[in-house]
């Protein structure tokens, strides 16, 4: 009897101290698999919730999550406006729930769908918009074209569509320096 209580208390034992080592591991491995989450991965696991971004230059901008880029972010704010936010600008984010995207390669055409090419969108649809940048600075026109590294805005009143009356300047602004551009109605803003 004594002997059968040894081995039961041995085989407790033993199991005690797998248990221990496989709750170990599993937070290791936790541990591990969070360390390897991106920003974009957790934003794109908010996808349709609100969340507010502090942005460089920009302060707190909110609005619905509707699309994550490649190096870019699409809200949807108050009024319906569209907010493009550049990732990089990206400081804090609130309002995250507990749900992350799955890390995946974005593959070759998903990878070229950057800043670049949301605001050659917004030039094509020769939206009026509000250009802010990373140091605060704030310039209100429209998307003209969009180079490698640059951005031209045409330059006119918020409240003007583009028209060649209307335009006081072309301004080229560097890509890296865009924080954050919104979409304004013209006669609304």
């Amino acid at each position: 009897m004594r002997w059968q209580r040894l081995f039961a208390d041995l085989q407790a034992e033993f199991d005690e101290a797998e248990a221990a080592a496989a709750r170990a591991e599993d937070a290791t491995r936790r541990r591990v698999e969070t360390g390897a989450v991106r920003l974009v991965d957790r934003l794109a696991g908010a996808l349709g919730g609100t969340v507010v971004l502090r942005c460089s230059g920009a302060g707190d901008v909110s609005g619905e999550l509707v699309e994550v880029g490649a190096d870019w972010l699409l809200l949807t704010g108050e009024g319906r406006r569209e907010v493009l936010v550049a990732t990089a600008k990206v400081r804090t984010v609130a309002g995250l729930g507990r749900a992350t995207a799955p890390a995946e390669d974005p593959g070759p055409v998903r990878a070229r769908l950057d800043l670049r090419w949301a605001l050659r969108g917004l030039a094509r649809d020769r939206s009026v918009v509000q250009v802010v940048l990373d140091d605060g600075a704030v310039y209100v026109g429209t998307v003209d074209g969009v180079g490698a590294d640059h951005v031209e805005l045409a330059e006119h009143a918020a409240d003007q569509p583009r028209r060649a009356a209307a335009v006081r300047g072309v301004r080229a602004i560097a890509l890296p320096a865009v924080a954050v551009v919104r979409t304004l109605t013209p006669g609304l803003d």
